[in-house]
């Protein structure tokens, strides 16, 4: 009798048995011998029971996922004397792993030859792969070790129920009792992350801030979110007595930007998520494109197709999502009656969403300067200067460009009185394409210079060159 891939020799228990067993779950299975030296030959085994008893108690406690239903000991009796023979079916829920060390190269054994040695992280990887199939939040995590303090705390906030009964219905725990991806995702110790950076004007050459939100999907979205809000910025408009308020972007156009890119990322694949701030847009980069069969006119219809359907159902039941594919719709609505729209863009393994921001006018690299100054009524210099300019920049109150330098915008306002003796402050809001407050300050500097003379006042006031 010699040892071999699918046999094992051991004169008396051990505990290292285990390191066999699991090898053999593995592999191709096999048939430990308890009372048999390594040279083969037969010492038995006095107290059958207890060895048994011992091995059975070893399978239960030390080793997972469960694999006591692929064992079976028993008593053979091998040149008149008594051993323990413990056979060792392959398992269905591979890699088995050692308790107490996860499912990491140290914890997880597979048979070369006659011996058990530790298996290489790709050997782990493909097992999981063969048994979960490809979906990736539905395989098992390589950490066993997971807490979840900051998705509880979550769940309560949502006052929904996060017990182990709830962890196995919504598939964090799977059937064999080990925690799949999906509870990787969720655990404080995900592994994904996401990225944010400012940038000063709308190139990335400058950083103005930077971050890295680590720990539960729950916990990077709440993160993102009051990351993003601080740089929705609020601008001020009177109209008459009315103050009208109104952001950067629309709240719920950035909330549906961001779940997008949580829920619908290919966490199969390595790299953070990113999210780049600037001064005239937002940009979401999700990693891996669109799930495939699906196009881009699908989306902008609202089909939904989910690539992490177990990672959607838990936002779905935090009343984070809706079940339908309305996301991109509510985006589009959002920006609906303005100039500049979402924009969307698609790669193989990349989709990007672009919210650009509402109250930005694009000017700094696009100056009007005095080798192009005309007329701000010029149709053609309009027209021009505005199909030059990327349309995602532009907020568009009139035809005219957006002036910035102050010399300008005086030059601008005093030919307005070339074909008219009097201009009221509509007139500079449409020569300077320039928000109602921004119109009553350039006036009030232009009175203050001496330039303009006021005449009337209220809803009659206008405003007179001085000489």
């Amino acid at each position: 009798m010699l040892e071999s891939k699918t046999t094992e020799f051991k004169r008396e228990y051990i505990d290292d048995i285990k390191y066999t067993v699991i090898a053999f779950a593995n592999t191709d299975g096999g048939k430990v011998y308890v009372g048999i030296g390594d040279d083969g030959s037969v010492c038995g085994i006095e107290d059958t029971d207890d060895v048994m008893l011992r091995i059975t108690n070893m399978i239960r406690d030390a080793i997972r996922p469960d694999v006591t239903m692929f064992t079976e000991c028993s008593v053979e009796d091998i040149d008149g004397k008594r051993v323990v023979a413990l056979t060792v079916l392959r398992g269905t829920a591979r890699p088995y792993y050692l308790y107490g060390k996860g499912v990491r190269p140290e914890g997880v054994y597979i048979r070369q030859g006659a011996s058990s040695v530790p298996a290489s992280e790709t050997a782990i990887l493909d097992m999981i792969k063969e048994t979960s199939g490809d979906c990736y939040e539905d395989a098992r995590s390589l950490n066993q070790q997971l807490t979840f303090d900051k998705t509880a705390e979550y769940f309560a906030k949502k006052n929904v129920e996060f017990g182990d009964a709830q962890k196995r219905t919504l598939n964090i725990i799977s059937e064999d009792g080990t925690y799949s991806n999906l509870g990787m995702m969720l655990s404080d110790q995900c592994t994904h992350m996401i990225k944010m950076a400012v940038f000063e004007g709308s190139k990335k050459t400058v950083f103005k801030d930077r971050r890295e939100l680590n720990g539960s999907l729950l916990e990077q979205l709440e993160q993102a979110y009051a990351y993003i809000n601080q740089f929705n910025r609020t601008r001020s408009e009177f109209e008459g007595l009315e103050r009208i308020d109104k952001r950067d972007y629309p709240p719920e156009a950035l909330r549906e930007a961001l779940l997008n890119a949580i829920v619908h990322r290919d966490y199969s694949m390595s790299g953070p998520g990113l999210i780049s701030i600037f001064d005239d847009r937002i940009e979401f980069v999700t990693i891996g494109g669109l799930v495939r069969g699906i196009s881009y006119d699908d989306i902008m219809l609202g089909v939904s197709a989910l690539r992490n359907e177990h990672l959607a159902n838990v936002f779905y039941r935090l009343r984070l999502i809706e079940a339908y594919g309305t996301g991109m719709m509510k985006i589009n609505e959002c920006y609906a009656g303005y100039a500049v729209k979402p924009r969307i863009d698609i790669s193989e393994h990349a989709f990007k969403i672009t919210l650009p921001n509402m109250n930005y006018v694009a000017a700094d690299n696009y100056a009007y300067t005095n080798d192009n100054r005309r007329n701000y009524n010029d149709s053609k210099l309009n027209a021009s200067y505005l199909r030059d300019m990327p349309a995602h920049y532009y907020v568009q109150k009139s035809s005219a460009p957006y002036i910035t330098n102050k010399e300008d915008r005086e030059s601008i306002v005093i030919s307005l009185f070339e074909n008219q003796d009097t201009i009221v402050r509509k007139d500079i809001e449409i020569a300077l394409n320039v928000s109602q407050a921004t119109a009553v300050l350039v006036l009030r500097d232009l009175v203050a210079k001496g330039i303009l003379i006021k005449e009337g006042g209220g809803k009659y006031l206008r405003y007179r060159l001085a000489n």
